[in-house]
């Protein structure tokens, strides 16, 4: 599996923190998927935060490049837990990613959303029904531990060349990694192989002098992500 980072402008840590696709579940090519009445990508998975104790659940679609007029999700249980549509636009919408509130991990979550086999249905704007399926499981990955740089070491960091480390979780399917300036919403994320340990900040994207949030999630091969946090700051003057 081959790295892969994004730098953007974009929303805080806490609703970002799970926005890696092309990696889980369901995954066809576009010619292959609209071949055979399929979404390019349907998936579901869960997301908790160690630091905040909660949870939240997401669901990922993607549509073939015309566009999707009505899609619907159903849960194991027969209930529609999504029904999104766009009965006036003649393009559609190609991509969804929707997430749940964020409610304490205590089970209120997994019991509206209950594990199992959960089906896609869409209507693309020309017609074309599509179908798809992913599995949610109730299962998180173990977390990791941020060995650097630590949240209990309060002397600045250096801009440039900060490498961050974490300890080794065994059979992940990926390590997400997330650095982000809350005050700015900038943030660079990397997604990196299971087995990684370290991740280089490349040159020029810390500034000085600047508060920095840090989030480490482990992702399992079910999709789920269990998400550590931190905090550090780089050295030097703005």
């Amino acid at each position: 599996m081959s790295d892969t980072m994004t730098a953007c402008d974009c929303g805080g840590l806490a609703t970002r923190r799970g926005a890696w696709a092309a990696l889980l579940l369901v995954l066809l090519s576009p010619s292959a998927a609209l071949a055979e009445g399929r979404f390019e990508r349907a998936a579901v998975y869960l997301e908790r935060s160690m630091v905040d104790k909660d949870v939240e659940i997401r669901f990922e679609v993607t549509g073939p490049s015309h566009g999707l007029a009505a899609l619907r999700v159903t849960a194991p249980d027969g209930r529609t837990v999504l029904d999104v549509r766009a009965p006036d636009s003649k393009l559609g919408m190609r991509q969804f990613v929707l997430e749940s509130p964020e409610p304490n991990d205590d089970g209120r979550l997994q019991a509206d959303f209950p594990a199992g086999t959960y089906q896609f249905s869409g209507t693309t704007v020309q017609g074309t029904m599509l179908q798809g399926a992913a599995t949610l499981s109730h299962a998180f990955p173990p977390a990791t531990s941020v060995l650097q740089p630590r949240s209990d070491d309060k002397a600045a960091v250096p801009a440039a060349g900060l490498q961050i480390r974490w300890s080794p979780v065994a059979n992940l399917a990926a390590v997400a990694v997330v650095v982000e300036d809350e005050e700015t919403g900038r943030e660079v994320t990397a997604l990196l192989p299971g087995d990684a340990t370290a991740f280089t900040v490349p040159q020029g994207v810390l500034a000085p002098a600047t508060e920095y949030k840090l989030g480490i999630g482990t992702v399992s091969r079910n999709g789920n992500r269990s998400f550590v946090e931190t905090q550090f700051k780089t050295a030097g003057r703005k």
